[in-house]
């Protein structure tokens, strides 16, 4: 039951997104298959294929769909350009791996309700989906290529790791100009979950040490105010005595 002043197109969105997750997993499968084996039979090679553009138009009528239902569908396309770019780019191969981010968005509305939670499960899942696609996307790319020296899945997600990190082993690079490309995406995605990542940390920090402040402070005038209730109980003893001493 969609919460009260929801839209048409907020409702379409909510109900679409899990089976479009479903769908990128799917194509996922259908994209890494013929790349981990390249010597598949013709008719998994071909049913690959097949996956591979239903989930585009599956996307391309997810995206029509919501443009249809959107009240400001200028706004709507300035908003998702995105989502229009995985769909009018689906010639270029490695870009096809796009689709992807339908899982990144699944996995921020799945982490835990707290901020932090969903920046963990987020950076958690994007790097993953980074590394996988990036080692199968370098593979397809250079595989074959008379100088390459990545040959096989195993290079390639060796090469992803080395270079997300930054260590960049020398032995291991990519010579076609695609390769290349993808190496720049998965630098830069690398350099922007690692901020993440940092800004993360720095935010719980903050907060341990704001937390012990606090606790400080609250022990520091529960301190204080024992003292002042011993003050004055021993203020109302003396003046209880000199009352006592006038009398007698």
């Amino acid at each position: 039951m969609a919460p009260p002043g929801t839209t048409r197109l907020q409702r379409w969105e909510n109900r679409a997104e899990w089976p479009l997750a479903g769908a990128a997993l799917l194509f996922l499968g259908a994209y890494a298959v013929p790349i981990v084996d390249p010597d598949v039979p013709p008719l998994v090679h071909t049913v690959c294929s097949v996956v591979v553009v239903a989930v585009w138009v599956l996307f391309a009528l997810d995206y029509a769909v919501r443009l249809v239902l959107a009240d400001r569908r200028g706004e709507f396309i300035r908003r998702n350009l995105f989502d229009l770019a995985i769909i009018v780019l689906p010639l270029l191969r490695p870009l096809r791996l796009l689709r992807l981010v339908t899982l990144l968005s699944v996995l921020n509305r799945a982490g835990s309700h707290g901020l932090r939670g969903r920046v963990v499960t987020y950076v958690t899942g994007g790097t993953a989906l980074l590394l996988i696609c990036g080692g199968l996307a370098i593979t397809d790319a250079e595989r074959g290529h008379p100088d390459a020296t990545i040959h096989n899945v195993g290079d390639g997600l060796w090469w992803a790791v080395t270079t997300m990190t930054t260590v960049g082993y020398g032995d291991t690079y990519p010579v076609t100009t695609t390769g290349r490309f993808v190496a720049v995406a998965l630098m830069l995605g690398g350099i922007a979950l690692l901020g993440v990542v940092t800004a993360t940390l720095a935010s719980w920090l903050v907060e341990r040490v704001a937390e012990a402040d606090d606790e400080d402070q609250a022990a520091t005038r529960a301190q204080v105010e024992t003292l002042t209730a011993e003050v004055r109980e021993l203020r109302a003893r003396v003046e209880t005595s000199l009352a006592t001493d006038r009398k007698t």
